[in-house]
């Protein structure tokens, strides 16, 4: 067994061969999904089954990997371990939140599944033993608690079969789901990307491997280290909407506006094209596909897809099991599309009247109360954003009754933020300072979630725009700055340090930043946003 998995290290193995995928899509092209191999002790031809869902759960398309897995039992009863992949799949995407009670329920009947049907291996029962601890006591025991317990199981797996690499990337992959947005050591995802980068080198077309190296790199500090397994992950599985979504996680980080947009285009055409299980994730790239629009000024294209959320919606099944996108990340497109293109563009009373779709999903509804917020606030009717303020304190709390500490915080900082903007327009001007400057310092402690693209409005971004709405630009100038560090390439983040360059007395570095607005909107509708007409006077005048 130890020589078996040695040469599977470093020979990958076809695993998702024609025959297999015209099986499961009679006259459809191949399936390319990546190259991956978990042996097992399942007869029958299960195996090629097994392999197929198997490809399927690294890529996170869930729906297609519980068919696979149901298969693989329907050629051998007593494949247990194809349980085990059910169970995963109902787990879901790792960086998805907490679980709901269909999720734990399908998943631990999945696991009594795979523990009744037995496993013929002392490898296949330890891998069992590791997904139970996800469900084990759920309703006494809370979901972070459970996850350490997985992540401890996987390592032991992972240890106890060393020349496995499906044990190394599921390890992997459990250090990084429990990895703490609010840890700048980043010491989960440097120890999981010591595994995946080796497994990289011995198998570069193994669809878990590039995409979890995406993941433990989607921060700002170590997004860089992403971008050869990003460009490469939607080549190794192209059949997949969310290998051809993933690579953007990486673009958004590093400013590779165009890159994403194309990516994510590609995504959501594959995923309305795989029907009503799909809808989450084609709202998803839709959303990240927006967001990367409005960077480089393409306004019309931006508003192209906001247009085209209705007839999405109108496709969106909640009761469909989802791909990588669960349905809370398609309920949060739905409403960050729209808020997003306010926002961005700086159209205040647009923002205030966005429509409040009532959510079960306190962080969903959050958004555009908080948007509303600042267009009342930024238009000049600080009265209009109390309504909206008001309700994201209930939603902030009613996320801390729900035991979800990270969106507890990040409502309470686009409370915070929100509240400073009321206060600005109120005339208390330095309060109104230093609750943004709170704001930016806990936005700055966490990080954004896997949901999304970025913040609606970055706090430190916005405290640069409120200092130079106070004529204090060499204050602004280092909020900006620091912006573009963690933001790389924002438009309102770069053109608020080129303003605020150009007030300090500074035009060297404002013909920097002014230039780098230019590069990044090389494709922007003409004549475009004012901010891009006056770059265009600013350089024309310095020439």
């Amino acid at each position: 067994m130890t020589r078996r998995f040695a040469l599977l290290a470093v020979v990958p193995l076809l695993v998702v061969m024609l025959g297999a995928a015209q099986e499961h899509h009679p006259g459809a092209p191949p399936e390319r999904l990546g190259n991956a191999h978990f042996p097992t002790s399942c007869t029958g031809g299960a195996q090629a089954d097994f392999d197929r869902g198997i490809a399927l759960l690294h890529s996170f398309w869930f729906p297609e990997a519980v068919a696979s897995f149901k298969a693989a039992i329907a050629k051998d009863a007593g494949c247990g371990i194809a349980h085990w992949g059910i169970a995963l799949s109902n787990w879901g995407n790792p960086f998805a939140g907490l679980r709901s009670p269909a999720s734990i329920a399908g998943g631990a009947a999945a696991i009594a599944e795979a523990q009744k049907a037995g496993a013929r291996t002392d490898r296949e029962r330890a891998y069992i033993a590791a997904a139970a601890e996800l469900y084990k006591d759920s309703q006494t025991i809370d979901q972070r608690t459970r996850t350490l317990a997985y992540e401890r199981a996987m390592e032991q797996v992972y240890k106890t079969y060393p020349n496995d690499p499906e044990a190394a990337a599921f390890y992997a992959l459990a250090l990084d789901q429990d990895a703490l947005p609010t840890d700048k050591t980043y010491a989960n995802q440097l120890k999981a990307a010591a595994i995946l980068e080796k497994l990289f080198a011995a198998q570069p077309d193994h669809p878990g491997v590039a995409h979890y190296i995406i993941h433990t790199y989607d921060t700002p500090a170590l997004a860089p280290k992403a971008l050869t397994a990003a460009r490469r992950y939607a080549s190794i599985a192209p059949s997949v909407p969310h290998a051809l979504h993933m690579p953007s996680h990486t673009f958004t980080r590093v400013g590779l506006w165009q890159d994403s947009i194309e990516t994510n285009i590609k995504s959501a055409e594959a995923a309305k094209k795989s029907g009503p299980g799909g809808t989450g994730e084609e709202l998803h790239a839709s959303d990240y596909e927006t967001y990367a629009f409005l960077q480089t000024g393409q306004d019309a294209a931006a508003k192209t897809v906001v247009d085209s959320v209705p007839t999405i919606v109108a496709r969106f099944d909640t009761t469909k099991m989802q791909g990588a996108a669960p349905a809370a990340a398609g309920s949060y497109a739905v409403a960050a599309i729209a808020a997003r293109y306010a926002l961005e563009r700086g159209m205040w009373k647009e923002a205030s009247a966005l429509e409040v779709r009532p959510s079960s999903i306190p962080y969903v509804e959050a958004i555009t109360h908080f948007a509303r917020a600042l267009g009342s606030a930024r238009s000049g009717n600080p009265a209009d954003a109390g309504a909206s303020i008001e309700r994201l304190a209930a939603l902030r709390d009613a996320m801390k009754q729900a035991s979800d500490p990270y969106w507890t915080e990040q409502i309470e900082i686009q409370r915070l933020a929100a509240t400073a903007w009321k206060t600005f327009a109120e005339g208390r001007k330095d309060d109104a300072v230093d609750l943004l400057k709170t704001a930016a310092e806990r936005e700055d402690a966490t990080d954004k979630s896997a949901i999304s693209p970025g913040p609606l409005a970055p706090a430190r971004e916005q405290l640069g725009e409120m200092l130079l709405d106070m004529g204090r630009s060499a204050e602004a100038l280092k909020a900006f700055e620091a912006t573009t560090v963690k933001e790389p390439n924002r438009f309102r983040g770069v053109y608020g340090a080129a303003r605020a360059a150009e007030l300090s007395g500074n035009r060297q570095l404002a013909t920097k930043y002014y230039r780098q607005l230019i590069e990044i909107c090389k494709r922007a509708d003409t004549p475009g946003r004012s901010e891009l007409q006056n770059a265009r006077r600013f350089l024309r005048a310095s020439h």
